[in-house]
Formats: structure tokens, sequence, C-alpha cells
């Protein structure tokens, strides 16, 4: 199972839940996933007339297409169930929450899902904190 993680999301949002979801895919894109020339940086979902899209996630086009490629950085459709978007959008509009996705990989199935996660955004202070309590771990994992 080929697993990519959105590094990034960590370091600037608390995450509350994850969900995981399916994505709609074109031909090119799901084999440009599998070489994983994707681009997780600024990615966010968002709640359309009870469609949830992705946007800014980037899929480099596959080199070997000629005429059929994608575009890059099109927004994409995920899948869930009706009550799931209900129930993230609540938690969206009612707590100020984000959707990032925070992983995409594909299944034994050779499915590709996406991992979508509401997030708190981080402060500053919080960004340091948290940076400081990885480099006291990281020290004291190396004098043990």
């Amino acid at each position: 199972m080929k697993s990519f993680k959105n590094r990034k999301a960590y370091h600037d949002y608390f995450i509350e839940h994850k969900t995981e979801t399916g994505i709609v895919l074109r031909g090119t894109e799901i084999k440009s996933i599998r070489a994983g020339k994707i681009n997780f940086k600024d990615s966010h979902a968002k709640i359309d007339n009870g469609e949830v899209w992705l946007f800014n996630f980037h899929i480099s086009p596959w080199e070997n297409a000629a005429f059929f490629n994608h575009e890059s950085e099109r927004k994409r459709k995920l899948l869930l169930h009706k009550s799931e978007i209900k129930r993230l959008k609540a938690k969206v509009d009612e707590q100020g929450m984000t959707l990032i996705p925070v992983e995409i990989y594909i299944n034994e199935q050779g499915r590709c899902k996406v991992s979508l996660a509401l997030a708190k955004g981080k402060k500053m202070h919080d960004k340091r904190d948290s940076l400081q309590a990885k480099d006291l771990e990281r020290e004291s994992q190396r004098h043990e």
C-alpha cells in the first residue's frame, strides 16, 4: 500500500477527526499518484451544494500521455455519504474548522483514498511549542 502524508498539515493545524474518502480521478492522474508526483502544500476541501471538493491539490501531468493529459490543479470531487457530509458541514460552520487532506494512499483493492481531517489552525506560538516539544523528544532519545 503506497501512502503519501501531508506533514505540513500536522505543523499548521490541530487535527481533530479523520475520515476516509474516495476521490474522483482521471486515468493519467492515478498514474501520476502511483509515481508519487503529488503536492499537498496548500490543499483544502470545501463543501458546496452537498458535495465535497478538493482544491489546490497538485498532481503533476503524466509525462507519457500525449493528448489526453489532465490539469495539474483542477478541483476534484471527494466521495462521502450524505450523513458524513452533513456532519462535517456542521462542524465547519459552527466551530470554524477546516477540511484538510492529511494522507493519500492506494488501498489493497487498488483504489485511491484520501484521509480528510477536520482541523483547527494553529497560532504562531502553538507552532513554536510543538517544535520545542519535538526538539526535546529528539534530545531525550539521543541521550538514551
